[in-house]
């Protein structure tokens, strides 16, 4: 048996018997009518909430009988239509002022059942056209409120292309999208990890970048997740190097780690090939909707695409400008460099110096050891290089096992505390390949331009090269500045 449906309820305010009778009778039993006596007519609190009447019966001696103050709350029932109901002995009322004080219309007694019916039918009216107003209103905020969002994310997207198109440089370009990402989400951290497979070899190096200034922590956790991410898209990189990325703004240390349910994992994709993930940290739960999610992954395409040839372009720039064995600067790259700081001492008068070191018996290292230990040994040195230097400066393979070091801003004095630190570290490495251990030296000539001086281009490096020398013919494992007696030398055996 189906259950029947539930009566429309209707409000009799302050009906006598013989009132609510006739309108109960007159629209049966579709309608529900709930009178409430003169002395217990609802309150304004009690208005605003709970029952909502299709319609409210109230007669004309019960309105005047109200308060001004009062009838307020009652004007305000919007979705509740107001019938007013006036005695024979009653003064007509104006249609204007019935419609001023807010009701629909005025039935006189007796209340017949055309009368009741009919203004029921008004009310009914009425409402549905209110509720219509109401849905379609409803429904020009709702499309306004996705044309915005529709707006919002395409001005997130020409914001994510813009910035892809201004910076070569991966770093730059991740936080740059950092910024643009906080359109969408409320992005706490950016973090990324890209790797790639050289052809015919088995190991996989990573590059993972962090947000600037994290705590030991937090870098581990991170670090950890990230490679975890690799892994699963298949990458597999068996160790990493750490780059930070930093903004012109000092941002606070970061303590947190990657926390569950707040960090959205973007993979990278190149063909059919993964190369990197891209972790976005929010400050609270992400919770994203459809549109927003293929908002996300069109920007993540194109953002994909430019850190795709960011990395091409710095592979490319880093073979052409360094060396393949030693991955540091090349004999090209140091020149250019050479002519720039030779002009910047020119004109800011500031102080240059320039190392020449060239690896002691070399080739007897390749004839005993093998041409593997010699590129080995020219790695480790290219290393302790860099591993030494200021971001300033520039270390090159400047040939063969000789290698050169720029130093911009140096006076003299502490380049040659400089290469002798070098020169002892070098000294003090064990150059060994499996049970094969040997150590070598290395010669180390130092020439340097003092504030203000001018010379030719030529003639800091033939200083440097004429020191080396001297070092070399005075027994190696030795520095020598240009133009003094060598100041240090050593002997293996020492």
């Amino acid at each position: 048996m189906k259950r029947g449906k539930r009566p429309e309820l209707m409000w009799g305010l302050g009906l006598n018997e013989s009132e609510s009778a006739q309108i109960q009778e007159a629209t049966g039993p579709a309608f529900f009518l709930r009178n409430f006596q003169n002395n217990a007519l609802p309150r304004a609190r009690e208005l605003d909430k709970g029952e909502k009447p299709s319609a409210a019966w109230i007669p004309w001696r019960v309105w005047n009988a109200i308060p001004e103050q009062n009838r307020e709350a009652f004007r305000s029932l919007e979705q509740t239509q107001r019938i007013l109901i006036q005695e024979d002995s009653d003064k007509p009322v104006e249609i204007e002022e019935v419609l001023e004080e807010g009701f629909l219309t005025v039935v006189r007694t007796p209340l017949t059942r055309a009368k009741v019916q009919d203004a029921l039918f008004r009310a009914k009216e009425v409402t549905s056209l209110y509720s219509d107003i109401y849905r379609m209103t409803e429904e020009i905020f709702l499309e306004r409120e996705l044309l915005a969002r529709k707006t919002d994310q395409l001005l997130f997207l020409n914001k994510v292309l813009s910035s892809a198109t201004e910076t070569m440089d991966p770093a730059g370009l991740l936080l740059s999208a950092k910024n643009d990402f906080r359109m969408l989400l409320p992005v706490r951290q950016l973090n990324a990890v890209f790797w790639q497979r050289e052809p015919e070899q088995e190991h996989v190096d990573a590059e993972i970048f962090l947000d600037c200034r994290m705590s030991p922590q937090a870098e581990a956790s991170w670090a950890e997740f990230l490679m975890q991410s690799a892994a699963r898209m298949g990458g597999k990189p068996d160790s990493y190097r750490v780059h930070h990325v930093c903004g012109p703004e000092t941002p606070a240390l970061e303590t947190d780690g990657p926390a569950q349910g707040r960090v959205v994992a973007l993979p990278l994709k190149a063909g059919d090939q993964y190369y990197g993930c891209m972790a976005l940290q929010s400050d609270q739960a992400v919770r994203l909707g459809k549109d927003q999610i293929q908002t996300l992954h069109a920007a993540v395409n194109h953002l994909g695409l430019a850190l795709r040839n960011a990395l091409v372009f710095r592979e490319i720039k880093m073979r052409a400008d360094h060396d393949g064995l030693t991955r540091i600067h090349n004999r090209r790259s140091f020149d250019e460099r050479l002519v720039q700081e030779l002009k910047r001492h020119q004109r800011y008068r500031q102080p240059l110096s320039l190392l020449m070191l060239d690896v002691d018996h070399f080739k007897q290292v390749n004839d005993t050891f093998g041409h593997q230990a010699g590129d080995e040994v020219l790695r480790r040195i290219g290393q302790i290089l860099q591993d030494s230097l200021r971001s300033m400066d520039l270390a090159a393979r400047y040939g063969g096992e000789e290698f050169a070091v720029l130093l911009p801003h140096t006076p003299e004095k502490d380049s040659q505390k400089l290469a002798e630190r070098i020169r002892k570290r070098i000294e003090d490495t064990d150059f060994g390949l499996s049970a094969k251990d040997f150590r070598v030296t290395a010669s180390i000539g130092v020439a340097a331009l003092a504030a203000g001086s001018l010379q030719k281009e030529n003639d800091l490096v033939l200083k440097a090269d004429q020191a080396l020398y001297t070092a070399k013919h005075n027994g190696r494992n030795m520095v020598v500045v240009s133009g003094k007696k060598k100041s240090r030398a050593r002997s293996m055996g020492e």
